[in-house]
């Protein structure tokens, strides 16, 4: 039985010699290969590695924080590659099968293959209780750690949104509709679950089925009963309900 891994480093050579080293292994295919944290994101929701070698300084997003961005949707195994020895504590600390230094050579790596292995054929990931919890932990303890991406599919491919792009939510049961300046998409997520990850002094709940960036909010229109008429700098409009009236008040002292 073959296990399906992916490479994600952003040095090309690094790519091709773990490729080269998997090469004549019978127990390993390599499904693909990603050259940013971006990227690595989208291929391994859609290829599901069972096996991730995985670098940690790249652009876009480095290795913890691609871990961050698959782990509520997929938990591959991950042996973490880098230049760089300060971050090996912290690889462990969030129990990635092994750390390989670069430059290594093929009797370290197929040491690590070898653990690698091991666990695939019991399918036990280590301690993943402690992993989710400490992604979780540390994502509380940074802020700034909100949503910046939306993962979306569309056509059978799967993309990355920047939150910075999207002007508001509109949902309709479980179905969220995500309005760009350029396109409008569609995932499947409950508002209240999407509002919880949003950064809140930008991303405004002004109903039970719409989120606004306030950064789009080009007016506000007095409507019936304390109801508003949002205008967007995009040209649509979403109504700010009176349910939602305490957030009006927190927008307005944002912006005074």
């Amino acid at each position: 039985m073959k296990h399906s891994s992916l490479i994600v480093d952003d040095e090309i050579l690094a790519r091709d010699v773990i490729r080269t080293f998997l090469k004549d292994d019978p127990h390993i295919q390599v499904a693909g290969e990603a050259g940013n944290g971006s990227e690595a994101v989208i291929k391994i929701l859609q290829y599901r590695p069972e096996l991730v070698f995985l670098d940690i300084q790249m652009p876009e997003l480095d290795g913890f924080q691609v871990l961050k961005e698959i782990w509520p949707h997929y938990q591959p195994f991950v042996v973490f590659t880098t230049a760089y020895d300060q971050y090996a504590l912290r690889a462990f600390e969030v129990n990635a099968i092994d750390y390989l230094l670069k430059p290594f050579d093929e009797i370290r790596f197929h040491q690590s293959l070898g653990r690698a292995k091991e666990r695939l054929s019991l399918k036990s990931q280590p301690r993943m209780e402690e992993l989710v919890a400490n992604l979780l932990k540390e994502q509380r303890e940074r802020p700034e750690n909100y949503l910046q991406r939306i993962l979306v599919k569309e056509a059978g491919k799967m993309y990355l949104v920047k939150t910075a792009d999207i002007s508001h939510f509109s949902a309709d049961g479980n179905y969220i509709s995500v309005y760009t300046a350029a396109k409008t998409y569609t995932i499947y997520e409950s508002l209240s679950s999407l509002e919880n990850r949003l950064d809140p002094d930008i991303m405004i709940r002004v109903g039970r089925s719409n989120i606004v960036n306030m950064n789009y909010i080009s007016e506000l229109e007095t409507y019936f009963n304390g109801e508003y008429i949002i205008h967007l700098s995009t040209g649509d409009k979403v109504k700010w309900t009176r349910g939602y009236r305490e957030n009006i008040r927190a927008f307005l002292t944002k912006i005074g």
